[in-house]
């Protein structure tokens, strides 16, 4: 273990550790891959991550019994073509370094289960194929055999900012022929007035085909800026992307650089860490020259004023962290006081990591903010020919230039050509005949739709069971879809409504009565009853199926559409099916569906109405469980309501409020808060909490640990999120004390230190806290001291782990 030293180099005689079995030297400073580890044939474990090698030798081969490499967070440029003889490896660990291209037959490494790529530029196989795990880069290397390769050049373009902040508008002009043509002259000025064009009707997609000469294309999408849709707009930000931030200058003050401009780096950030942004100021012309000047040199001094202070903290995080690891591990559980009280180096180590990754993979800036005013042609077209700059930067977007199977660029085109480009889904067999048509045979398929899904193109679920026999191939209808749900407009839903029902038999489950001429009183009766529903819909988030059927005319035709796409809104965690037994039909009753995210009333109330229970009343708390997730920086918009959707298959007699959701876990209470910052030094905090009687604490762990798994997972989608975990302390939460004792949320990651029952809570003197309040109950081992025993010889058991007194009575009477 030779890991966070300053080494630099390895003596020649090192090479006569003959029987060395694993060796680490992550953290230290190789510039060169160490000559003298070459000849150790029989190393089995290589850790070489977070130091500064340029390249790895081809002579690698020859550590032929190598089951683990990890050269992570390295600046290594490529790989020799002699590391696919490392047939044994099981653990490659490659990201953060400046890899392109994979060597030729990469997929031998069939044995290969740990693996990490990530924050590479990769172009061959394409990043989306790399991240899949290497049976999918073996798919890809072998279809490329069979096809030739072919480059298709789109860029995605993705414009965000605040509402009338001028995206729409930003993008007719961009797109628009006429204005490349527009060469600055005064008459061509005055001659050029696009007329504006109506509201944005939510979020919206364009193909702009840039400079046909040299085959740029842009897929352009337009994101609404109201706060109704923030739930989905994290599923367009994605990696490789060009981000344009709007802001309207004429409007725009200092004072309002954090809602404006701030708040939207930071989510960028969060979600795609490292991507490149471009800062667009829209209605220059209503600016004086002085005052658009002073406004654009403004939003750039605040986004370096913003950039220095995240950086900073960062900074200081990671020297806290410093601090610890500096200590012996046995000094820092000793002392309460101590930072990061009772945390193993490895969790720490693995924190100074994640730091050191944000600090890396800061927001890539483009300066200065560009004004713009679309009876400008001289500015739009400096801006074109910016962003056509950008585009063909091979560091920047190399995945613009990233090789394709030929067979795969078809199978994307024809499922764009009539007939089917019209239908809302296909069914995979559809897809199949599509493939064969490219030249894919059934077997070769999957990989091609899960490289179309990971770039954007369609949507294939291959994990979900329920989804996985389908395409989605329309992605401009499943737009249209999800602006029906987020547009929060009760008229334009109760027009729709009515729209839906006007002239045409009710849909089935309806309780309106079908009538061919219906009478006045009955079209005011229907009226009613849909603007009830509307308003339920828009304070409670609660849809019957056959509403969301009507809302979804023309989109929906049959009951299978609309099943289909209740799915696909539960799997992105949209909405949830309330009434719905698990793992069992409705037999005919109504399907109700919520959607978190239009909840209003601030404190839960059971929908007794619905599905007939009570939230039964708090019971005296004996001991508490508390973790809470602490957002310092940004909290991912819309996090709150999908996770919301994730526990739901976890919980029962749910009630659901705004910011709160109290439920039950089989008979044990949970509740999950959202606590926003009330001010600009405080964090947005998420908890889960639970509550048990001391000798049943193990109870309450239980509880609410899928439920802390699944947020972890959604957490995974924002790589560049930095957020801390506490537990809260059980005897300041017993006191009603409004500031409670964090112990570190590491612990829960770690095994529980043998020996230890208890820690000490800072705030309370030397009270002592059970640990089984703090650390999760590990699992309980019992294993035979020795591997081969015979009958005639006695045998005794290890009993391993913290467990209540009645177990073990158990397991002794069963041993």
């Amino acid at each position: 273990m030779l890991d966070n030293n300053g080494l630099q180099a390895l003596p020649e005689q090192f090479s006569h550790l003959q029987r060395l079995k694993m060796l680490n030297l992550s953290s230290n400073l190789f510039e060169e891959f160490p000559a003298a580890l070459l000849p150790l044939a029989g190393m089995e474990e290589l850790y070489l991550s977070r130091n500064q090698l340029t390249s790895v030798p081809s002579l690698i081969s020859g550590l032929g019994r190598l089951l683990t490499l990890w050269l992570d967070n390295n600046r290594i440029r490529y790989l020799p073509d002699s590391i696919v003889e490392l047939t044994g490896l099981e653990e490659l660990v490659l990201q953060g370094n400046q890899i392109a291209v994979l060597p030729d037959n990469f997929g031998q490494l069939s044995r290969v289960g740990l693996w990490k790529i990530k924050d590479n530029p990769l172009i061959q196989p394409p990043y989306e194929v790399c991240m899949k795990g290497i049976p999918y880069i073996a798919a890809y290397q072998k279809e490329l055999a069979h096809s030739q390769p072919a480059v298709q050049p789109r860029l995605k373009l993705l414009l965000m900012g605040h509402k009338a902040s001028g995206k729409t508008l930003l993008r007719h002009c961009l797109t628009e022929e006429r204005v490349g043509g527009s060469q600055g002259g005064a008459d061509k000025e005055k001659s050029y007035s696009p007329s504006p064009p109506p509201g944005s009707k939510g979020i919206e997609v364009t193909s702009w085909t840039a400079d046909a000469s040299r085959g740029l294309r842009f897929i352009v999408y337009d994101l609404a800026g109201d706060e109704s849709y923030e739930v989905i707009q994290p599923f367009f930000l994605s990696p490789g992307a060009l981000y344009v931030l709007v802001v309207n200058l004429a409007t725009y003050e200092p004072c309002f650089f954090p809602t404006t401009v701030g708040s939207f780096l930071h989510r960028v950030g969060a979600r795609v860490p490292h991507a490149v942004v471009c800062i667009v100021g829209t209605h220059a012309d209503l600016c004086a020259e002085r005052e658009l000047e002073e406004k654009c040199l403004d939003i750039h001094r605040q986004i370096a004023l913003q950039e220095k202070h995240d950086a900073e903290g960062l900074n200081r995080l990671a020297q806290v962290v410093d601090e610890a690891l500096a200590r012996d591990f046995e000094l820092r559980s000793a002392s309460p006081h101590a930072a990061y009280y009772g945390v193993s180096d490895k969790n720490l180590r693995r924190r100074k990591a994640h730091f050191q990754y944000l600090l890396n993979h800061r927001l890539q800036i483009l300066s200065p903010v560009l004004p713009v005013s679309c009876w400008d042609p001289r500015l739009l077209q400096r801006l074109r020919d910016k962003l056509l700059s950008v585009a063909e930067h091979r560091e920047i977007f190399p995945n613009l230039h990233r090789v394709l199977p030929r067979s795969w660029q078809v199978l994307e085109e024809l499922h764009f050509q009539p007939p089917q480009a019209q239908r809302l889904w296909l069914s995979w067999w559809d897809s199949a005949r599509l493939g064969l048509q490219a030249g894919l045979t059934e077997d070769r398929l999957q990989s091609a739709l899960s490289y179309l899904h990971e770039s954007g193109k369609l949507l294939y679920f291959e994990d979900s069971p329920a989804l996985k026999e389908h395409v989605f191939h329309n992605l401009t209808r499943l737009i249209d879809i999800l602006n029906v749900f987020f547009q929060r407009d009760a008229s334009l839903l109760l027009h729709k409504l009515l729209l839906g029902t006007n002239g045409e038999g009710e849909a089935e489950g309806e309780s309106f009565p079908a009538m061919a001429l219906p009478t006045p009183n009955q079209d005011v009766l229907r009226a009613t009853q849909l603007h009830h529903y509307v308003e339920g819909f828009l304070l409670h988030g609660l849809l019957p199926a056959h509403v969301i059927r009507l809302l979804l005319k023309p989109h929906v035709q049959a009951q299978q559409d609309l099943q289909l796409l209740l799915e696909l809104l539960e799997k992105m965690g949209l909405c949830y099916c309330l009434n719905k037994p698990k793992g069992k039909p409705l037999n005919g009753s109504t399907a109700w569906y919520k959607f978190p995210c239009y909840v209003q009333n601030e404190v839960p109330h059971a929908e007794a109405w619905i599905n007939g229970t009570n939230l039964a009343g708090q019971s005296f708390v004996a001991e508490q469980l508390q973790i809470e997730y602490s957002f310092p920086f940004t909290f991912p918009p819309g996090l709150f309501a999908r996770y919301s959707v994730q526990i739901n298959s976890h919980v029962v007699h749910r009630s659901d409020g705004k910011f709160q959701i109290f439920a039950y876990r089989g008979k044990v209470p949970v509740v999950v808060s959202y606590r926003p910052a009330k001010g600009v030094l405080q964090p947005d905090t998420l908890s889960i909490a639970s509550h048990a009687s001391l000798p049943n604490i193990w109870t309450a762990w239980q509880a609410i640990t899928p439920l802390v798994e699944e947020l972890n997972v959604l957490l995974q989608e924002w790589p560049g999120l930095h957020y801390t975990v506490h537990i809260l302390c059980s005897k300041c939460l017993k006191r009603g004390s409004p500031n409670p004792h964090a112990f570190p949320g590491e612990l829960l990651s770690q095994p529980r230190p043998e020996g230890v029952a208890e820690i000490i809570c800072p705030k309370n003197g030397s009270e002592r806290v059970n640990v089984a309040l703090v650390y999760p109950p590990t699992p309980t081992v019992i294993s035979p001291c020795s591997n081969s025993w015979s009958l005639n010889e006695p045998r005794t058991f290890n009993i391993v782990g913290n467990q209540r007194p009645q177990a073990y009575s158990c397991w002794k009477k069963h041993l």
